[in-house]
C-alpha cells in the first residue's frame, strides 16, 4: 500500500507557485500570477469525483479520463457507470468506483482510506448536489434539511478526511462545485441557494488558507446545465449549456490557474453585476425578470 506522506518531499515542487519563503512549506506569491498553478497535463494525476454518477460530474470524469487523468468516482449511484467501467478496462485505462454516500459520515472515512490505499490524490473534486425548488410559501423543512447534508454537510465530511492528506503530502488542489444560485437570494432557491452560498465561502476561506501551502483550490459557478437535477424545473432557463460543455469550462478554468470559475460567461456576467446592487434594485429586477 502507498503511503502518500513517505512521498511528499519528492513531488511538493510540482504544485509550488513560486520560490519558498525562510518559514518552511510557506510560498510566497507575486501580484498577477494566477491564482493556482495552472493543471494543462492530466497525464498521471490522481483525481477523485465525489458525486460523479451523472451530469456535470460523469461528463468532467469522462473529459478529466480523456485527457489522461486517473479517475476515481464516488456516488451514491454507480450501476450506470458499469459499460465505461468495462469500456476503460478493455482499453488499458483505470476507472476506479467507490460507492458512497455523503451524508454518512463512518462511510465517508472508510471510502476515503480505500481511495488512498490505491494512490495519492492530486485532486477532489466535490460535485455531490441535491436540489429541489423551493419557495417560503411551501416551507419543507426534511428537504431543507436534505440540501445541507447533501451539499454541505457532506462536502465538510469529505474535506475533514483529505485536506490532513493534502496538507501532509505537500500539494494537491480542491475544486468544489457551487452555482450561481449562491450568489444572491434566487425565487424557488430557498432549500438549494442558501448551501451554495455558504460553499462559496468556504471555497473563498479554503483559499485564502491553502494558498501558501501547496494546494490549490478552485470554485466552480455552473449556470443552468441539462442535468437531471435542472430537469424538474418548469420554466426556460436561460444559456442552457450540455454537461460536456460545462466540463470544458471547467477543464479550461484549471488550466488557466483560476480560482472562479464560472460558465456560461454571457449568463454569468450580468449576475456578477446584479450581485453588485441595492436589494430595492435587486429585488425589483429578479421580480421583473422571472415574474415572480
Amino acid at each position: 500500500m502507498s503511503d502518500p506522506a513517505s512521498h511528499a518531499h519528492e513531488v511538493a515542487p510540482r504544485n509550488t507557485l513560486v520560490n519558498l519563503t525562510t518559514q518552511p512549506g510557506k510560498a510566497r506569491r507575486r501580484w498577477g500570477q494566477p491564482f493556482n498553478l495552472p493543471i494543462q497535463d492530466w497525464r498521471g494525476k490522481r483525481v477523485w469525483l465525489v458525486g460523479a454518477s451523472s451530469g456535470i460530474g460523469l461528463a468532467c470524469a469522462q473529459a478529466l479520463q480523456a485527457a489522461g487523468a486517473q479517475v476515481v468516482i464516488s456516488a451514491r449511484e454507480l450501476g450506470a457507470l458499469s459499460d465505461w467501467s468495462r469500456q476503460s478496462d478493455a482499453q488499458g485505462k483505470t476507472l476506479e468506483l467507490f460507492p458512497l454516500d455523503v451524508t454518512d459520515g463512518l462511510q465517508v472515512k472508510n471510502v476515503t482510506r480505500q481511495v488512498l490505499a490505491n494512490g495519492t490524490i492530486d485532486m477532489l473534486l466535490y460535485c455531490a448536489g441535491h436540489y429541489r425548488a423551493q419557495r417560503a410559501t411551501e416551507f419543507d423543512l426534511p428537504d431543507m434539511l436534505r440540501h445541507q447534508e447533501v451539499n454541505y454537510n457532506g462536502m465538510l465530511r469529505v474535506l475533514a478526511e483529505v485536506l490532513p492528506v493534502l496538507l501532509q503530502q505537500g500539494f494537491g488542489h480542491i475544486s468544489l462545485v457551487s452555482s450561481v444560485a449562491g450568489w444572491r437570494g434566487l425565487p424557488n432557491g430557498l432549500a438549494y441557494g442558501p448551501t451554495k452560498a455558504a460553499m462559496t465561502n468556504l471555497a473563498e476561506t479554503l483559499y485564502m488558507d491553502l494558498q501558501d501551502r501547496g494546494i490549490g483550490v478552485s470554485l466552480i459557478s455552473p449556470g443552468f446545465v441539462a442535468t437531471p437535477l435542472t430537469a424538474q424545473n418548469n420554466f426556460q432557463m436561460p444559456a442552457l449549456l450540455s454537461p460536456e460543455q460545462a466540463a470544458h469550462a471547467m477543464l479550461k478554468g484549471w488550466a488557466e490557474g483560476a480560482f472562479d470559475i464560472h460558465f456560461p460567461k454571457r449568463f454569468t456576467l450580468w449576475l456578477k453585476i446584479m450581485r453588485l446592487l441595492p436589494y430595492r434594485l435587486y429585488f425589483a429586477v429578479v421580480r421583473r425578470f422571472t415574474g415572480l
